[in-house]
Order: structure tokens, then sequence, then C-alpha cells
């Protein structure tokens, strides 16, 4: 599959693609990925997570970016922006998430600049992610320079009782230009 011509966009409500995200979040997840919940997954777990997500995306909590090739969805992250008085200027990067059928093919990067770029133009400063410790995101996220602030251990569990570290992440995004150039 090429993944040059695919767009980004920003979905405001997942109705239409409901299905698909649950789909998509089932797949990551028993390919190994931490991300809330128990191998193999639960589709009712799933379902549950969509709707909640749903809600907060129509109240305009949470923003919710995708990738879609010919309406099937292949790869999304979410950005939960902080409505806290003095954290307005941050933000946190939520479930990216890449089919594993269409991982190595640049759209976890593709996502992730395209949500820098938003981001920036939406007056945030500071980004900040958590993964789990050890996994094969860490290289990604310091790849992509953010960098690792420290380890929470046993902040995770598996299915089986077994705990595992989390490590958090954060980024400090330049202004973009028409800031800098405005009077003050």
């Amino acid at each position: 599959m090429k993944t040059s011509h695919l767009q980004v966009t920003e979905l405001t409500c997942v109705d239409s693609l409901f299905t698909q995200l649950v789909e998509l979040l089932g797949a990551c997840i028993n390919d190994g990925a931490s991300l809330g919940f128990y191998k193999p997954a639960q589709t009712d777990l799933l379902q549950q997570y969509w709707h909640r997500t749903n809600n907060e995306l129509r109240l305009k909590q949470r923003h919710l970016y995708a990738i879609l090739s010919d309406d099937t969805v292949l790869a999304c992250v979410q950005l939960v922006p902080c409505y806290k008085q003095n954290g307005t200027h941050r933000a946190e990067i939520e479930k990216l998430l890449v089919h594993p059928k269409a991982q190595r093919q640049g759209l976890a990067r593709k996502l992730m600049q395209f949500l820098e770029q938003q981001t920036i133009v939406q007056g945030f400063r500071l980004l900040v992610l958590d993964t789990q410790t050890g996994d094969k995101s860490e290289l990604f996220y310091q790849a992509l320079n953010y960098q690792k602030s420290g380890e929470i251990p046993n902040f995770v569990s598996d299915a089986g009782g077994q705990f595992n570290a989390t490590s958090y992440y954060y980024k400090v995004l330049s202004q973009p230009l028409s800031s800098l150039l405005s009077p003050s």
C-alpha cells in the first residue's frame, strides 16, 4: 500500500467509523500494544471506550486525527487539551493507533507531524504522553524528539497480573512564526 497520497483529517464524531475504530483498537491491543486494555481485546469494553470518546469529541474536549484510505481508517491519534487554568498551554497525546497491517509505512510519523502542526496553531506549547516502558513506541517518540521525563514502576498490569512501568515523555513546541512577528 502506498501512503504518500494519504491525508490526515480531523474527525469531530465517530458515528460513521465506530465499528472500524473498535476493530482498529482491538487489532492493536491483540498485536501487543499496551493501550489501557487487556489482551485479548474485549469488544464490549472497546465499544464503551469509543462511545465515551465520541461524547468528548462532540463536547470539543478531545481531538481525533485519522488517516483514511477509501473510507477505511488506517491510523489515528487523539489530543486532549488541559482545561486547568494554569495548564491551557499543554495537551496530552493519547492512543496513537496504526493498524498492524499498515504499520512500518510512516503513518504514525505523518499523524504526529500533523498533530504537532495543529497544536502549535491552536496555541499549545507543551505536549505530553505516556507509554509502557520498554515498548517499541519509546524509540519512535525519541526519534521525534520527545524527551523522557521519567518512569513510574508498576503503573499498568497485564491480564496475567504482571506489573509494568510506564514512561512519560514531553515535547516543548516552538512558537509559530506569526506570533513572533506580532507586536506586543
